[in-house]
């Protein structure tokens, strides 16, 4: 019987550091493989097709969508996000780890979608990331420089409602200091093993 490997689900709202995150962890753990998701937006500044996002027309998305290309799609604001099943299904039967950077709607779908594979049940985690108050990571959208107040705002107002179904996910990781977040997600890839973090109160916000 093959051995699969992990499908590490990471969520946490714009501005929290996940990327960042992803980055250092990927450099101390160089076997975890990052699953590149596609997206209909335009890129960034310094962003590139094949490494940063797979970049698709509205129409090209639709149509890989159709064809039941995706193990998990989602509109966030104004453009779609989706994860390739050829980009985590056939490598964790290749025996490799695999994370996924994914919003909340789309980590849900999984969660949905395992429920009917026991096999691929167990082999998937999700990790929700945090910032240690809605405060802060206020602080961390504005110095980025790259959103308009009415953006900012709808961002806050997402994060909000992300941050109300962090009980959906099996472990979660406070990014309040970088290299302590990046040594806490270390040693949970590493282990898996069971532990309670608690949210700070100012945390807890209606959706």
């Amino acid at each position: 019987m093959e051995k699969l490997g992990t499908i590490i689900v990471l969520s946490g709202p714009s501005g929290v550091g996940k990327s960042t995150l992803i980055k250092q962890i990927c450099a101390v753990m160089p076997e975890l493989q990052f699953s590149i998701s596609c997206t209909t937006r335009p890129p960034r500044p310094g962003e590139r097709h094949g490494i940063h996002y797979y970049f698709l027309s509205p129409e090209e998305f639709a149509c890989r969508a159709d064809r039941g290309e995706f193990v998990e799609h989602a509109q966030v604001f104004a453009n779609r996000y989706g994860t390739l099943k050829s980009e985590v299904i056939e490598r964790i039967h290749q025996g490799n780890s695999v994370i996924l950077d994914i919003d909340v709607q789309g980590a849900l779908q999984i969660r949905q979608t395992i429920e009917e594979d026991p096999e691929l049940k167990n082999s998937t985690v999700f990790v929700f990331i945090a910032p240690p108050s809605i405060k802060a990571l206020e602080t961390r959208l504005r110095s980025r420089a790259s959103d308009s107040e009415e953006q900012i705002a709808l961002r806050l107002k997402n994060a909000r409602r992300e941050l109300s179904f962090w009980r959906s996910y099996d472990y979660l990781v406070i990014n309040d200091d970088l290299t302590k977040a990046t040594t806490q997600m270390t040693e949970l890839f590493h282990s898996f093993a069971l532990r309670t973090i608690l949210l700070p109160e100012d945390l807890f916000y209606e959706a």
